[in-house]
């Protein structure tokens, strides 16, 4: 019997990654460094896990057992690095999809040595669904996805109720999920979807305080500057 949310025909709301489906990300074919490109070649073969339809052993890919804390959409991945490097004693499992941002991580894993952090380059969702087992993570980071802000398109946005009660069963209980971006609308959206899921509880009373270990980002020093507004989202798995 499968473990995956069922819609009301008793149909996996993820499935085959040969279905068709809604995409939240647009594929763009990005430019790559010089040392990016090092970076891939040198460090990939180590750090990238290849994407697969079958359970990962999380403590063989990362040669320990340890928390594993998965984040969706690193973009460039300094954020990731930088969070891995303050919780050394956690596992990080990045997914990305565009090579320039895996090929920037992959140049910070060397430059800042770091032994904690591994990449899968695919699509989120068949991640998840494919090669995570359920309980499996301490914890979940989805940082400034894209906020598809016309209306027409809002249903692209990753945090919609099936990926979250997804995401939810793989999370271990008393493990968590933190979501964070700077677009008031999906702020709410993302409030009412999470506040939603059953299996999740609020740490605050509607959005939290930025957790300590999030660092602030220049971009988002710039739009703090300018007066938008960041969000943070923080909830636990019951």
């Amino acid at each position: 019997m499968s473990d995956l949310p069922e819609n009301a025909d008793g149909k996996p709301l993820f499935y085959d990654p040969t279905e068709r489906r809604i995409r939240s990300f647009v594929t763009r074919a990005g430019r790559l460094s010089t040392g990016q490109a090092r970076a891939l070649e040198e460090l990939g073969p180590r750090f990238c896990i290849p994407y697969q339809k079958s359970l990962l052993d999380l403590d063989a890919a990362f040669g320990r057992k340890a928390p594993v804390i998965l984040e969706i959409g690193f973009g460039m991945g300094d954020t990731t690095a930088a969070i891995a490097a303050g919780m050394p004693e956690k596992n990080f499992l990045g997914v990305e999809v565009h090579t320039p941002g895996v090929g920037s991580l992959l140049k910070l894993i060397g430059e800042q040595h770091l032994e904690n952090l591994r990449i899968v380059q695919h699509d989120a969702v068949e991640v998840v669904t494919n090669m995570l087992a359920p309980e499996s993570l301490a914890g979940v980071h989805v940082f400034f996805p894209d906020p598809w802000h016309k209306a027409r398109h809002n249903k692209r946005r990753l945090i919609q109720p099936p990926f979250v009660s997804l995401l939810a069963s793989r999370i271990a209980p008393g493990g968590y999920l933190h979501c964070a971006t700077d677009w008031q609308d999906y702020a709410e959206q993302m409030l009412e979807v999470l506040s939603a899921e059953p299996t999740l509880a609020n740490t605050a009373e509607g959005y939290a305080e930025r957790p300590a270990y999030r660092p602030n980002t220049k971009f988002e020093k710039r739009g703090l500057r300018l007066g938008h507004g960041v969000w943070d989202l923080v909830f636990v798995k019951r």
